[in-house]
């Protein structure tokens, strides 16, 4: 019986093994992290909405964002697609468009897609986890409009230039100015904007504290009227309107009970500063103190009062009139 064959040596020699080139694969890429640690998992969204909870309860864990200036204030977000297009056809500046991945489209998508190329607003993709942390979880159907800060005049130095200008007769009229003493209401704020763009204004004056600022709510409420009336920022009100005094102004107060009627109202061809208080509270103490005269609308016995923007409409309207007539 014959012996069974050897099996062939190889001629290069004995195999080699890996020499640790296989160790790396064999080390694996770590420990799991955790599930709220990872993007995609739903306990990281969990934890997201933990966090923001706690970043609004006193002493929460997680601090919330300080914008340090006088003048400076958080970026605005317009979300949701019938939302985006109404602030895109009333002319609200933008800064950005941000859109979901893969984003359904429909006719308002198209219609966004449209002007936001015509105004040349750059477009950003985003995952529908970053749009919800940017509008803090509203409704936005994967689009979001970023609406930059409102850039505040000082009031004091725009009063200041009115009077100015108007004393050296580059003014066609006499300034007229809108302040607003306790005005909380963004879309208040914009109602009054557009009357004041309408009858000739050249300025508002709103307090830096306890007041409506130029949101992207305003801006679509003042149908744009927002770019072509400056409005401006007081540190105190008061302070303001005492030093405008000196500078030729009157201030005239709007509020019931006043010593004038709106239609007596013989000041109209002055240079003046229209100010109306809140719905409810009307003029501060304060306010009233500083005025020059307290103006009234005389309305029927049964309503109580009228809605701030529809005053001030009412009053720019019969100071226009009576500058007309007057010739100024």
């Amino acid at each position: 019986m014959s012996a069974p064959k050897k099996a062939p040596r190889n001629k290069k020699g004995p195999l080699k093994g890996t020499g640790g080139l296989g160790r790396k694969a064999l080390e694996g890429k770590g420990p799991t992290p955790k599930a709220e640690d990872r993007v995609y998992h739903k306990a990281h969204r969990a934890k997201m909405l933990k966090e923001r909870a706690e970043a609004k309860r006193p002493g929460g864990g997680v601090a919330p964002k300080r914008h340090t200036g006088r003048n400076k204030r958080a970026e605005e977000y317009v979300s949701g697609r019938n939302s985006v297009l109404e602030a895109l056809r009333a002319d609200i500046p933008a800064k950005a468009l941000h859109l979901a991945t893969r984003l359904e489209t429909d006719d308002r998508v198209r219609d966004i897609l449209k002007i936001a190329a015509e105004r040349r607003i750059p477009l950003l993709e985003q995952s529908r986890l970053e749009l919800d942390r940017m509008t803090d979880e509203s409704v936005h159907q994967g689009v979001v409009l970023q609406v930059p800060p409102y850039e505040y005049e000082d009031s004091a130095d725009t009063l200041q230039r009115l009077a100015g200008q108007y004393k050296a007769g580059h003014l066609a009229h006499p300034p007229l100015v809108i302040a607003l003493d306790g005005i909380t209401d963004p879309r208040n704020l914009g109602a009054i904007i557009r009357s004041a763009s309408a009858f000739g204004a050249q300025a508002v004056v709103i307090p830096e504290r306890r007041a409506a600022g130029v949101t992207a709510t305003a801006w679509k409420t003042s149908a744009g009227a927002a770019a072509r009336v400056p409005v401006t920022r007081a540190t105190n009100l008061n302070s303001v309107l005492k030093t405008a005094k000196t500078q030729g102004y009157y201030v005239l107060g709007l509020d019931g009970g006043g010593d004038v009627l709106l239609p007596g109202l013989e000041l109209a061809t002055e240079p003046v500063i229209v100010v109306v208080g809140s719905e409810g509270k009307g003029l501060s103490r304060l306010v009233s103190e500083n005025c020059d005269q307290i103006v009234s609308i005389p309305i029927d016995s049964a309503m109580e009062s009228l809605n701030a923007s529809m005053a001030v409409g009412i009053t720019l309207y019969e100071i226009s009139r009576k500058r007309g007539q007057a010739g100024v």
